[in-house]
Parts: structure tokens; C-alpha cells; sequence
């Protein structure tokens, strides 16, 4: 079963093609990798599917339903979740109470939503942080975070928008086991990734962009061997360990 289908969606804005006719599917359990260089409108993609923009034509499916005119926090409801590239914690609050407003979405209920959030953090390693102020966490913290915030919404999908760019080895390893527990326990996981080794290691499927096209499809090994995406992502002399 599908979990998320995007069907010939496009965006224009006035002279450009952000997104051009682009169909794939996203089956439900499983890690799907959106790649392609700076510019090959994965973020633009993306907002198209949470609802953040209109698209110019096209559909896009959550588990069967039509999202045509759906708000974000509609389309949250419904059970989609979404990280952002540039993170913008609650800086007045502390790490559990970020977490909180997320599990809000969910219940009316503090204390059910404080436990929820407790649980969570505990979940992605945030545990020892909860009272911190989020203000002073570090970036793979922060990301931590913005995981945290998103899941505490209860999502069937969960989309991250490159939740390991500029960390560390370890701490991306760290995520990734994160990510592989979840969706072990039938997560549907969406992700706009640069960082190869992550593609490589988590993807069961990768899509790639480019010029607002989609240009390839499959799993990592044949995605990464296609000389398309080597002539426009890879490079002729990549080497994806």
C-alpha cells in the first residue's frame, strides 16, 4: 500500500518551473530518499506535499485521500508531519516544551501531552535535556529536537527536510538508528537527504530532481549507477561508499 502518491505535480512561479510533472510513489513502511543538486526543487516538492504552496497542476495522496486544498495543519491531522532545513525552536521554552506544543496537535490534555513529549525525547536521546532551555542546545541537538517536535504529533508519514545536514559522523549515525527504530515500528519516513552515505545506508528507495524534473527512480545501487544522476548530482568521478 501506498502511503504518499504525487502525481504530475508542478509549480510555476511566473517565468520559472520549480517542480515539473513529477509522479512517484512512497509505500507505506518504508525510508524514501528525495535527492538532486541545489535548486532541483526537492524543497519546493516537499512544501507542495505538506501544503505549505499551491500546485500549478498535479495531485498529491495520503494513504488514498486527496490533500487538494488542505491546509498544513490539516494535513498534519490527518497524520503527516514535517521537518525545516532552517530550525526555529521555541527559544523562550525549554526543550519539553517545545515538544509539548507538538503533542497539542494531538490533545487537549498538558499532562497527557507532557508525558507524550517525555517519552519522545527519551526516544531520539533529548531525555537529560528536557529542561534545558531550547535556546542553548547545540545543531545535532537542535535537530534532535526538530525530530522530536515533529513526531510528537503522532505521524503515520513523517518527512524530513535534510535533518542531518553539517553533523558529524556520529551524531548522523545516531539520527539514523533513530530513524531504522521507527521505522521498525511502521514509520513511513520521506526524507530530503545530500549526505550519500545516508541515502545509501538508509533509503530503500531514492527519487531524484533535477531542474524541477524527475529524472530517476529506484533503489540506491541503481539510482547512483545511473549516468544521468552522475552527470547532473553525482559527478563523473563519484564514488558512493
Amino acid at each position: 500500500m501506498n502511503s504518499l502518491e504525487v502525481r504530475s505535480l508542478a509549480k510555476r512561479f511566473i517565468g520559472l518551473v520549480a517542480v515539473d510533472n513529477v509522479n512517484f510513489e512512497v509505500v507505506q513502511g518504508s525510508i524514501t530518499a528525495l535527492i538532486g543538486p541545489n535548486g532541483a526543487g526537492k524543497t519546493t516538492c516537499f512544501n507542495l506535499i505538506a501544503g505549505a504552496i499551491e500546485p500549478s497542476a498535479g495531485r498529491v495522496l495520503f494513504e488514498g485521500n486527496d490533500l487538494a486544498g488542505l491546509a498544513p495543519e490539516a494535513r498534519c491531522r490527518l497524520g503527516m508531519a514535517r521537518t525545516f532545513q532552517i530550525m526555529r525552536p521555541l527559544s523562550g521554552m525549554t526543550v519539553v516544551e517545545n515538544v509539548i506544543v507538538g503533542a497539542l496537535a494531538r490533545t487537549s490534555n498538558v499532562s497527557e501531552a507532557r508525558a507524550r513529549a517525555l517519552a519522545i525525547l527519551d526516544r531520539v536521546g533529548l531525555a537529560s535535556k528536557a529542561e534545558h532551555s531550547a535556546a542553548a542546545l547545540t545543531l545535532p541537538d537542535r535537530k534532535l529536537l526538530e525530530l522530536a517536535k515533529a513526531l510528537a504529533t503522532r505521524p503515520r508519514l513523517l518527512m524530513l527536510d535534510e535533518v542531518m545536514a553539517s553533523l558529524p559522523a556520529a551524531d548522523a549515525d545516531h539520527i539514523m538508528r533513530v530513524l531504522r527504530a521507527l521505522q521498525k515500528d511502521g514509520m513511513t519516513i520521506f526524507l530530503i537527504e545530500h549526505v550519500m552515505r545516508v541515502v545509501m545506508t538508509l533509503a530503500d528507495k531514492v527519487v531524484v530532481l533535477h531542474h524541477g524534473e524527475k529524472i530517476a527512480e529506484g533503489p540506491p545501487a541503481a539510482v547512483v549507477a545511473d549516468p544521468r544522476v552522475i552527470e547532473s548530482y553525482l559527478g563523473r568521478k563519484a564514488k558512493v561508499a
